[in-house]
Formats: structure tokens, sequence, C-alpha cells
């Protein structure tokens, strides 16, 4: 069976090298790789329709749970708890 990966987020050029360089320590490799710079991600979501969609932001999931079974990642710099 052939999975596919797809990396989509609104990160921009240079930043894209964390997210290149997680998977990889990871032994993950991404078919594709979509660096949005602030473009909406569920227009993207719409072509690939993907199988499930993760995110680690909560308000990225709200449009795209319209095009992509999507789910929420609640780790990270984002979801970090106030002390």
């Amino acid at each position: 069976m052939h999975h596919r990966v797809s990396i989509v987020t609104a990160r921009n050029a240079p930043s894209h090298e964390r997210a290149i360089n997680t998977l990889k320590s990871w032994g993950v490799m991404a078919n594709d790789a979509f660096f949005l710079g602030g473009v909406e991600k569920k227009h993207v979501l719409d072509v690939l329709q993907p199988h499930i969609f993760f995110d680690d932001q909560s308000g990225h999931l709200a449009t795209a749970s319209e095009v992509a079974p999507s789910v929420h990642i609640p780790f990270g710099i984002t979801n970090k708890p106030y002390d």
C-alpha cells in the first residue's frame, strides 16, 4: 500500500526548513509541501482531498473541516499552557 504525506502549512520560506527537518528526523518523507504564507489551507485541502488533516491551531480547523476530516493536535508553542 502506498502512503502519501503532504505538508500544508501557513508558514513561509525560510521557516519551512523546520517542518522538513522535523519530518526527516522522524524518518518521514513528504511527497508534497505547500507553504502558504497566509493563504487559507482549505483551498489546497479541497484539491488534495486528504484522508485526514492535522493542525496544532484549532482556528485553522474550522474551514479545513469543511473539506477534510480534521484533527486538533494540542501540542506545540501555540498550545502551551499559560503559567
